[in-house]
């Protein structure tokens, strides 16, 4: 009798590298899927949220609901960047998503606006894990040389889902309920889940026995909080210099320095300060805030330019996003192939930020007569510059660290993020409302300052007179105590405003070129090392193990 032989058991990874072609594919699928979960989460609530309040209440806290997401998924990035270090990235990317899909479920079930806050404030610690494992894993999957065109891919999601998240809660607002928003995550997390649960095998490091920096995170957050605080709080409900704001600010910096300290004696700290004696990381880590900062202080603001000083409609000004996200997802594509093809990242990052700066700068020179064609070549420059420009950094922090050390830093550079988005939001925007005022009184000529009632010209130190049609006609009749030269007074005050805002929002987009082109002007100083096209020579390569995979494996995780 012929005696059969069996072929033997296919070897199981030692890395994550190592992954047969069937799990790359499957877990990177799951990869995309969670990305585009919690990017998507991040453009699709603001449609809904007129309905929101119209059915809930708070307009007076209208902001809360982002912010509350900007606080949990800010805070616990460089936290779970650190453990997925020590533990493996399986539990916190697979942990992350369910977190994520049941917190959502929670937001859609919300009763009152105080409930919306606090569970929206949960969901936003789930989409901080998911954003930070998503970039970590694709680091750890990926060698440096292949990481830009994957990395470029990833990118393109979040201008994938600034095209399709208006849109699509806009239609789910309207043809069901704003509570869809929400469960709309529930089908595309269970689809993540269950990818990444079957196709992503838990390798974790050699050693899980490393103490857990407790005091340092909770340090971390006690920091964070209060200054994300400050920043959305300053300039918008409270004034700057109010005793809560400055008092966040003073909080925020006392328990930064209780961090540093606490973390230059631990002996597994949650951020390794000493990574920052590494120049790469270092000047990877202030060009991102550079960036998102410029960034965020910049595109912000073309919505308004284009409603309130050319005068379209509110439908026309969210197109115009439109063009600068295509041209973001080309940038993308274009510049991680062109790093993955040289593995040189530095000239690619110079080029994003020239071109981003240069794109800025001429959104700074249009005024009330430039054409909306204008706008959108504009717009489309800088997304072209932004587009390569973002995973850029991340990779160079990534290679030039360890294998061990890749989650921390890949959080460092998250972190960066979204301090840089939250601060240029903030500083701009004040900067906006401050020169207002001051613009509109050099706008409007003295006759009509003088005919003008004082109570009408209080209302009118906001642009919104621009973009309210309620408060425009409000502003008419209050007018008519003029007499014949109601009608005139009122064409010069919409003039005068709409050159105002011209003016401030010149100095805001100005403002956003010149941090974009410091950010151009570091990168100078960024040394370039070149990208390793494979992770056997690289430091700490050995810092994932077969631990555990054999008993994922039979287990199914």
């Amino acid at each position: 009798m012929a005696q059969t032989v069996q072929a033997p058991p296919r070897a199981m990874p030692t890395g994550y590298h190592e992954l047969p072609r069937d799990r790359l594919i499957l877990t990177i699928g799951g990869l995309m899927l969670a990305m585009l979960l919690a990017a998507l989460d991040q453009t699709i609530v603001g449609t809904a949220m007129p309905r929101i309040i119209a059915e809930l209440q708070g307009f007076d806290h209208y902001a809360w609901v982002t912010t509350a997401y900007l606080l949990g998924s800010t805070a616990v990035v460089p936290i779970a960047g650190k453990l997925s270090d020590i533990y493996g990235r399986k539990l916190f990317l697979v942990g992350g998503a369910a977190f994520f899909v049941l917190t959502s479920a929670l937001c859609g079930l919300s009763q009152s606006f105080l409930q919306l806050v606090a569970f929206r404030g949960l969901q936003g610690i789930g989409g901080g894990i998911l954003m930070s494992m998503v970039f970590t894993t694709v680091s750890s999957i990926f060698p440096p040389a292949k990481r830009g065109r994957v990395q470029g891919i990833f990118t393109s999601v979040f201008g994938f889902s600034s095209i399709v998240g208006p849109l699509l809660g806009g239609y789910l607002t309207d043809a069901l309920s704003w509570r869809w928003v929400f469960y709309v995550n529930l089908p595309l997390g269970a689809v993540a889940l269950a990818v990444l649960w079957y196709g992503f095998p838990n390798i974790r490091p050699a050693r899980t026995d490393r103490p857990i920096d407790f005091l340092g995170a909770a340090a971390l957050v006690a920091g964070v909080v209060p200054l994300l605080l400050a920043l959305s709080w300053g300039g918008a409900e409270y004034a700057w210099d109010s005793p809560l704001v400055l008092g966040m600010f003073a909080v925020a910096a006392v328990m930064t320095a209780v961090f540093v300290a606490v973390e230059m004696r631990a002996a597994e700290p949650i951020i390794p300060l000493s990574l920052f004696k590494n120049p790469i990381v270092s000047i990877s880590t202030l060009a991102m805030l550079c960036v998102t900062m410029g960034m965020f202080g910049t595109i912000l603001f073309v919505p308004l330019f284009i409603q309130g000083v050319i005068g379209t409609s509110a439908t026309q000004s969210g197109t115009v996003m439109m063009p600068m996200m295509f041209s973001i997802i080309l940038g993308s594509l274009i510049g991680g192939q062109a790093i993955s093809r040289t593995g040189r990242y530095k000239l690619v990052a110079l080029f994003g930020l020239s071109t981003a700066a240069l794109g800025m700068f001429l959104l700074s020179t249009m005024t009330r007569d430039t054409p909306y064609w204008i706008v959108v070549r504009n717009m489309m420059i800088v997304g072209l510059g932004l587009g390569p420009t973002m995973p850029v950094f991340t990779i160079a922090a990534q290679s030039s660290v360890s294998f061990s050390q890749l989650g921390v830093v890949t959080a460092i550079t998250q972190f960066a993020r979204s301090i840089g988005s939250t601060l240029g939001a903030a500083v701009f925007g004040s900067l906006l409302v401050n020169r207002f005022g001051s613009a509109l009184a050099e706008a409007l000529p003295p006759s009509a300052q003088a005919a003008i009632p004082a109570e009408q010209l209080a209302r009118v130190h906001n642009p919104q007179v621009l973009l309210n049609p309620q408060i425009s006609a409000s502003i008419r009749e209050g007018l008519n105590a003029a007499g014949p030269r109601a009608a005139q007074l009122y064409d010069a005050l919409i003039a005068a405003i709409r050159t105002a805002l011209a003016s401030s929002l010149h100095e805001t987009f100005v403002g956003g070129a010149t941090i974009v082109a410091i950010g151009a002007i570091i990168v100078i100083f960024l040394k370039e090392v070149p990208l390793r096209k494979s992770f056997a020579d690289a430091p700490g390569a050995g810092g994932a193990s077969a631990a555990g995979v054999g008993a994922a494996e039979r287990g199914g995780t």
